[in-house]
């Protein structure tokens, strides 16, 4: 995440506490952000300095007045004027990450070779709710490289407790022994 995104991001949060529209805008910030990395045009446009400042700002407000939250629009607009509009992936995960922090969240993934059923997720997210004493959000991406097994993600960390991860421990011991 860049120093931008954390700046911005952390102030939006703390914008929308202030007036308690976190969830609010928290939703409406992930929305955008699949709508801007699917249309990086749009992006593109707003980051134009070949357009006048007022036409970008106009294209925003015919584009999303009246559907987003006025503070979030507004947002929109420091950021389209400061030329940083393209940071605003960076910011909605610095938002999503000063909510969770607010909010006792913690999201998790799960790396398995083969989707998690819906019991099997329940259950390891009731176990790790137990454990962090979080609110758990629980991803699964399947990986099929893992082969079996589980490797947890959190917070730049992880428990990997995968066949590839196994394998890979042996390897390095075995090529300790031979070296």
């Amino acid at each position: 995440m860049t120093e931008i995104g954390k700046l911005y991001g952390g102030t939006l949060y703390e914008l929308a506490a202030e007036e308690s529209l976190t969830e609010e805008i928290l939703e409406q910030t992930a929305v955008l952000d699949g709508v801007f990395s699917e249309n990086p045009g749009f992006v593109g446009l707003l980051s134009t300095p070949s357009l006048k400042k007022e036409d970008r700002l106009a294209i925003l407000d015919e584009s999303l007045g009246g559907k987003i939250e006025p503070y979030l629009l507004n947002f929109l607009k420091v950021m389209t004027e400061k030329g940083l509009m393209r940071e605003f992936s960076h910011c909605a995960k610095e938002y999503r990450s000063c909510y969770n922090a607010a909010h006792n969240i913690e999201e998790i993934t799960a790396i398995t070779a083969v989707p998690l059923s819906q019991a099997l997720s329940q259950k390891l997210c009731d176990k790790l709710q137990a454990v962090t004493g979080k609110t758990v959000l629980l991803h699964n991406r399947v990986e099929p490289s893992v082969m079996g097994g589980i490797r947890l993600e959190m917070q730049g960390s992880q428990i990997d407790g995968t066949i590839r991860g196994k394998l890979d421990g042996i390897r390095s011991s075995l090529l300790g022994i031979i070296a």
